[in-house]
């Protein structure tokens, strides 16, 4: 019998991108499956705050085994800025003003490492526990590449030429800070 992982999202996209990662032992289901359209309100202090919210809730609703994640870039020249607040840096899940923001407090930095993380946190019968991913690199002067989302455009991995935005997206997730965070999950749920 399939595992049932609800994710602590509305997001059928999202929903369907861990399907595919996590495969066929897990049947993956979203707040929408199950009626519940309330926003979560995420007002943690930290990545590993945020992502306990949103499994809590979705657990404490359900009773069902329960996936939040929060995710950011974190620029060691910016203080750990944008962190926990890169969705809305600049505007309300608004990208391309939030790059902007990013590259604009950056001018003249010639410190351009930073970092993607991942927290995902599991709510379920047995308890609370967490997996993180993070992939680092550094940024760049100016947006490049059409793909991927969030700061992917400004955004160059370790040991590449090229921004998340410019990779095919089957390249970015064989790296990527939510994938080690995943495989992380998938280790904790085979033993």
């Amino acid at each position: 019998m399939k595992k049932e992982i609800l994710i602590a999202t509305h997001n059928t996209h999202k929903k369907e991108e861990f399907q595919q990662i996590l495969g066929e032992k897990f049947q993956v289901t979203s707040l929408t499956d199950y009626d519940i359209h309330d926003e979560i309100v995420e007002d943690g202090e930290s990545f590993h705050a945020n992502a306990l919210i949103k499994a809590q809730y979705c657990f404490n609703k359900t009773g069902k085994a329960s996936l939040g994640d929060d995710s950011g870039l974190v620029v060691d020249a910016l203080d750990g800025r944008p962190g926990i607040y890169s969705a809305r840096y600049a505007g309300d899940h608004d990208f391309a003003k939030n790059m902007a923001k990013v590259l604009e407090e950056l001018k003249g930095e010639e410190n351009r490492k930073a970092y993607f993380v991942t927290v995902m946190c599991l709510v379920d019968e047995k308890g609370i526990n967490y997996f993180e991913g993070r992939v680092y690199g550094n940024l760049t002067r100016e947006v490049r590449g059409e793909k991927g989302f969030g700061y992917d455009p400004i955004f160059i991995p370790d040991h590449h030429e090229i921004t998340f935005a410019e990779m095919k997206p089957e390249d970015k997730n064989k790296i990527s800070h939510r994938k080690k965070a995943i495989e992380q999950f998938l280790e904790f749920m085979e033993k």
